[in-house]
């Protein structure tokens, strides 16, 4: 910021020393002591009058820097006001508009962030109930599996032995029809034979 103050006290100091040059060289004939003290005097408030209009002006802009750098930190509370009618307070105006054009959209900004958190959470828990109802239902029907499958189980083991009895009574059948043919050829065989004697006889 010295540089504004120096820009500003230079060209000031510069036109006040080459107007002393130009008084001094119209009136170079009457120069005496009191001149001189006079001219010291003059050169002395030129030089203060110069980085006073400098710092004068680099105040003000030295204190918005400051403010539009707390601005930058994320200061959104930060604002400058300035009373003066020329380009600093028009600067300053437009810098508070700028900041509280800032602090809206961050206001805005995190009430959406909260709207949007409050129906995502909504959202979640809406779809982590649909997930636990799905799960449970994935697991009411795993126990009717594993059921139908020991019920299977046990109907395959039920068929076998069936199968083991029918094999069985199958056999024993053969069996009886065995017997029940031998039986009947034997009583049969008798018969004929007395048919023989008797018409033998």
């Amino acid at each position: 910021m010295q540089r504004l103050s120096f820009k500003i006290a230079y060209p000031i100091i510069i036109a006040g020393m080459f107007i002393l040059v130009a008084f001094i060289a119209l009136n170079y004939e009457t120069l005496n002591f009191n001149f001189y003290l006079v001219l010291c005097l003059l050169i002395i408030y030129i030089f203060l009058f110069g980085f006073a209009t400098g710092q004068n002006f680099a105040v003000p802009v030295r204190k918005l820097l400051q403010r539009a750098d707390d601005l930058s930190k994320g200061d959104l509370d930060s604002r400058f006001y300035s009373e003066s009618k020329d380009e600093i307070g028009e600067l300053a105006k437009v810098f508070n508009k700028i900041a509280a054009d800032f602090q809206q959209t961050k206001e805005q900004s995190q009430t959406l962030e909260k709207s949007l958190d409050i129906k995502v959470k909504a959202r979640t828990e809406a779809l982590e109930e649909t997930i636990q109802a799905l799960e449970q239902k994935v697991k009411n029907r795993t126990t009717e599996l594993e059921h139908l499958a020991v019920n299977v189980e046990k109907f395959q083991q039920d068929a076998k032995t069936r199968d083991a009895e029918a094999a069985t009574l199958k056999s024993e059948l053969a069996e009886l029809r065995e017997k029940l043919e031998k039986k009947i050829a034997r009583k049969k065989k008798p018969t004929v034979v007395s048919e023989e004697n008797a018409g033998i006889a």
